[in-house]
């Protein structure tokens, strides 16, 4: 992948976090916090436990990238096939950029129920309530299949690479770019979800969300406009 596509989903991912992460998946982390982490254990034992947490979310993360990358690799044929899916993925990126910011309920109406399924909740409650170190990391598998429109957005970004390995690894640097966020949120509850903070990381999320989308749709004009070119040149 270009430098410039990984610094991008790493920027985007980062000041997302400390905004719409922590909106969604705070009162998890401070669940969690509260009734599988002993206040009395070593800070070294704690941290041990968020980073089990956020392992187990970059891991369902991962997966599901190359799931999409693989996705959009069946899609795409021919340069028509290869702009157009890149031109789609750039309009959904400018919509949920424009979500992230208020503007519209693009993410709220395609976030779906499957966290409240009768499996799901019961498989949920069960891990929130073991001790184990292993419990810790399937909860953060399960917290990475909840519904998220951030998540979709990265997922629309992996199936545009259309490459199961390029997909995994967006979305596994997504989930690593989220880490400090969820993780100080553990030790600092105050100062990370602080309205004002999450705000102003929120709306710069935004704007390099709406950008990297304009660019995306550029990429796709540009493929369909030069016959020589291929999906892949960008990856490599």
């Amino acid at each position: 992948m270009e430098t410039v596509n990984i610094l991008t989903i790493i920027s985007i991912a980062f000041l997302g976090s400390f905004g719409h992460c922590v909106g969604m998946c705070g009162g998890i982390v401070v669940a969690y916090s509260t009734i599988k982490i002993d206040p009395k254990s070593s800070k070294i034992s704690q941290s041990f436990a968020h980073l089990l947490y956020s392992f187990g979310r970059v891991t369902t993360y991962a997966t599901l990238g190359a799931l999409f990358g693989l996705l959009g690799g069946v899609a795409t044929f021919n340069n028509i096939a290869n702009g157009s899916l890149l031109i789609f993925a750039g309009i959904i990126m400018v919509l949920a950029g424009l979500s992230l910011m208020g503007k519209i309920k693009f993410l709220t109406l395609i976030e779906h129920s499957f966290a409240s399924s009768p499996l799901y909740k019961s498989a949920f409650k069960k891990v929130l309530n073991s001790k184990s170190n292993l419990s810790f990391f399937v909860l953060g598998m399960l917290n990475g299949l909840l519904p998220c429109g951030f998540v979709y957005f990265f997922a629309i970004t992996a199936a545009s690479t259309a490459d199961p390995f390029y997909g995994a690894l967006v979305m596994a640097i997504f989930g690593l770019s989220t880490i400090p966020a969820m993780f100080g949120l553990g030790f600092m509850t105050s100062l990370v979800s602080a309205t004002g903070f999450r705000n102003m990381m929120m709306s710069l999320s935004s704007i390099a969300v709406i950008l990297y989308g304009a660019y995306t749709i550029y990429n796709g004009y540009d493929y369909i406009s030069n016959p020589l070119k291929t999906l892949r040149d960008c990856h490599k």
